[in-house]
């Protein structure tokens, strides 16, 4: 089953705060994806883009824009958990 994302914000240096519906929170390190992705970099190139992030329709993927979107399974799985 593809995790769904209840809220996500974004943090300064690039990281976003996840929480889900089954309610695991995480932390997910966008620098890597930025620095390996090509066209990702805009996210550090254009001023304000980061903090612009949205959440689909689904809850099942996290996007700035048409080509830079990062799918919910792969913060759940990549994310460092976050214990309460």
């Amino acid at each position: 089953m593809i995790p769904r994302i209840k809220s996500i914000e974004p943090i300064k240096g690039y990281f976003l705060h996840v929480i889900f519906d089954d309610g695991k929170r995480c932390i997910y390190d966008v620098n890597s994806d930025i620095d390996t992705i090509k066209g990702y970099d805009d996210l550090k190139k254009v001023q304000g883009l980061f903090e612009q992030v949205q959440l689909d329709e689904s809850r099942t993927c996290v996007f700035w824009n048409d080509y830079i979107d990062i799918p919910s399974d792969t913060i759940y799985e990549y994310g460092e958990e976050i214990q309460n």
